[in-house]
């Protein structure tokens, strides 16, 4: 498994879109070739910023499979006019749980 943590600053004021716009789009992520779950979380601290969480079966399925196809292309209607600069993305494999 891998997860996808993208990291998205939001423009002050489209948090409420945003948020809309994920909603709108979970239907993509959840017909997403290996797409296992998606959870979008926002910062305490600065209220603009949220941490969308997405569980993948392999790297491939998000790097080359979803963004590739049309779907992607949805996403980024859904939500890309709220991005206060670009989301900055990376891959992590779970390698210890403790409890």
């Amino acid at each position: 498994m891998i997860l996808e943590i993208a990291q998205i600053d939001v423009k002050a004021g489209m948090e409420d879109a945003f948020e809309a716009g994920v909603r709108k789009a979970a239907p993509v992520f959840k017909r997403a070739k290996g797409c296992n779950s998606l959870t979008l979380q926002r910062s305490a601290e600065k209220p603009s910023r949220y941490r969308l969480f997405v569980q993948w079966e392999t790297l491939e399925n998000h790097t080359v499979d979803f963004r590739g196809s049309e779907d992607f292309k949805e996403w980024r209607a859904c939500v890309a006019h709220c991005f206060d600069g670009t989301p900055e993305v990376e891959h992590v494999r779970e390698v210890v749980k403790a409890f």
